[in-house]
């Protein structure tokens, strides 16, 4: 018999907080299969999805099957982040480099759009976690009514009511208040490290660099020349007879 999911009371965030705001440059873009108006916007849309679960979308990360059944139309874009999420990407960059209560968190901010509201919430869905699997717990965050509610089978998940009228800075985003490493794994990959500079590297214009005949470079071949003179030598004054050293003069007429 399965666990049930364990009750846990939301807290007061932003999203949960209904208000009037004018589109501005401020708001999230909505990426949506239902407004789409040329296949360039497609393309647009598989990127924001790849930004918004991987933080980033090199071609080696990239799923094209999941991408061509998309643009197909054989999935939806529900299905495409459930692929996404369940991919080995994913499995290698977050779930085997952080514990199920953090591996929560990453999942809840991607998908929901949002901060856990408590510990609680992260033991119940951990709890998921450990008895279905990573497939179960994605498959029910994704089947959940505020998943389903605010971004349905079409909408690309985004990080909600992150900008607020009233503040002058807003909410910091997930990929850099929440990074992929929690510090027990960074600290068994040894970093970060002080990396100290023997050298001072200076930035050096290319109109101020010396050209040919410039004595300056004179100058710089003279001390790699590295020239070095003959050692002194170290006598000490015990060292010296004088007798013998002091030439003896002899005085006319005297034998």
């Amino acid at each position: 018999m399965a666990i049930p999911l364990l009750t846990y009371d939301p807290s007061s965030q932003n999203q949960r907080v209904a208000a009037y705001e004018v589109p501005g440059d401020e708001q999230p873009r909505i990426f949506s299969t239902d407004n789409l108006l040329s296949p360039s916007d497609l393309d647009l849309l598989i990127e924001a999805a790849y930004r918004q679960i991987f933080f980033h979308a090199f071609a080696a990360d990239r799923e094209t099957y999941l991408e061509s059944q998309l643009r197909n139309g054989q999935i939806t874009v529900r299905d495409f982040i459930r692929g996404l999420l369940l991919s080995n990407t994913f499995k290698k960059s977050f779930y085997d480099l952080n514990n199920n209560y953090r591996f929560v968190e990453q999942v809840i901010q991607r998908v929901l759009g949002r901060d856990p509201y408590s510990e609680r919430e992260k033991i119940a869905w951990s709890i998921v976690v450990a008895t279905k699997g990573i497939r179960g717990f994605v498959d029910e965050v994704l089947n959940t009514e505020e998943y389903l509610s605010n971004f349905g089978d079409s909408t690309v998940p985004y990080q909600r009511r992150r900008i607020l009228p009233s503040r002058a800075e807003g909410e910091l985003p997930f990929n850099i208040k929440s990074p992929r490493y929690e510090a027990y794994h960074r600290a068994k990959l040894g970093f970060p490290q002080i990396i100290w500079q023997v050298e001072v590297r200076r930035f050096l214009p290319q109109e101020q660099k010396p050209k040919a005949g410039d004595p300056a470079l004179f100058l710089s071949m003279a001390q790699s020349v590295n020239a070095t003179g003959n050692t002194p030598q170290r006598i000490s004054s015990f060292n010296i007879d004088i007798e013998k050293s002091v030439p003896y003069r002899q005085l006319a007429g005297i034998k």
